[in-house]
């Protein structure tokens, strides 16, 4: 049995009208779960990572909305309507790169608006059973992930994955860890190798945490030292999860995955982008159009350290993610299947054909 099975990264109590979610930037020192009941603590807990992982922060956004949509006080769909947008709008603009955000946000925008000839009350219990099958689609989407990539997998792989794309991502099993999970229950036994993944340290405070207590073999690394390994023929794949897919296939993802697909490269390492369908954004035709997110120099100059660990006034920039070229993937693993290149044709044919 997975042991990370009993990690909950979210969950709703609608008798008290809150979105429970755990506070990963206590991990791994500390399991602490934050109840939110307002659009301002939901947008701060996404903005500030508390609840991270684009599958993830797309069912809190999702559930959050749904939250505060039960607080709009009044019968008249109007108002109720306009006030839904605006709560919307706020929400959205927590985080600009992963576009599940946006697209969870916008299911639950048009709902209100199928319901908008009926009371009030009506659409407020719609929301809920949408926020509820949106968290289904995405535990289901996991599980499928996790099967398709397997597929492409071996036993005794070593494996190396960039941040988290595990279960503290999502709402299921992960997207990146999905096969390692499924490849866990089948004893392929797996030895993966985690990026650090600075300056938010997701890799070693995250996936080193749920892997380590999933009783999977884990051995963390420096980002930097990832060549090193690669070249010592310790990894045979490298898996890393996506906030966004453009039409063509370039992904963003958290920063550092690109350097990660530059040396799987050189060395001949397959290289694949594990990811739900919703991640794809074909508004975006390449990943130029996409948004990267700057984040606050603290992140890198004094985060996570006991002092400051950087010169007073010195410049800093630190964008959230980069995109990673569609030359470099080997292939893209969603709920629906595998594409591999050329990739502006195979995830059509992904989408149109289901499978």
């Amino acid at each position: 049995m997975n042991v990370a099975a009993n990690i909950i990264t979210l969950e709703v109590d609608w008798q008290n009208n809150v979105l429970r979610i755990l506070d990963q930037t206590k991990l791994p020192g500390k399991e602490s779960y934050l109840s939110l009941g307002t659009a301002e603590e939901i947008r701060e807990a996404i903005y500030q990572l508390k609840v991270r992982g684009a599958p993830a922060i797309g069912v809190a956004a999702a559930y959050g909305i749904a939250v505060c949509a039960r607080n709009i006080k009044g019968n008249d769909v109007a108002g109720f309507e306009n006030e839904f947008c605006r709560l919307k709008t706020y929400l959205g603009s927590s985080r600009p790169t992963a576009v599940n955000l946006f697209t969870a946000l916008d299911r639950m925008e048009a709902c209100v608006k199928r319901y908008r000839t009926k009371e009030v009350e009506e659409i407020k219990a719609a929301l809920i059973r949408e926020a509820e099958q949106i968290h289904a689609e995405d535990q289901e989407a996991c599980r499928r992930i996790g099967e398709w990539g397997l597929k492409l997998l071996k036993p005794g792989m070593g494996i190396l994955t960039h941040c988290n794309a595990g279960k503290l991502a999502v709402s299921g099993c992960g997207t990146a860890l999905a096969p390692i999970y499924a490849g866990q229950e089948k004893g392929y036994h797996f030895h993966v190798f985690a990026d650090e993944t600075r300056p938010l340290l997701q890799g070693a405070r995250l996936t080193a945490f749920e892997l380590q207590r999933s009783g999977i073999e884990v051995t963390l690394i420096c980002d930097n030292m990832a060549s090193v390994v690669m070249k010592q023929g310790k990894i045979q794949a490298v898996l890393v999860g996506c906030d966004r897919i453009a039409a063509n296939g370039d992904v963003a993802n958290k920063i550092g995955t690109s350097g990660v697909a530059v040396m799987a490269k050189y060395y001949g390492i397959p290289f694949y982008v594990l990811g739900p369908t919703s991640t794809i954004d074909f508004q975006s035709p390449t990943g130029d159009a996409i948004t990267v997110e700057e984040r606050a120099p603290e992140e890198v100059t004094e985060k996570w350290y006991v002092q400051r660990m950087a010169p007073e006034g010195v410049q800093v920039y630190n964008p959230a993610f980069d995109v990673t070229d569609h030359s470099l993937i080997t292939a893209i693993i969603t709920e629906k299947g595998i594409a591999r290149p050329p990739f502006r044709e195979t995830l059509n044919t992904l989408i149109a054909c289901g499978s």
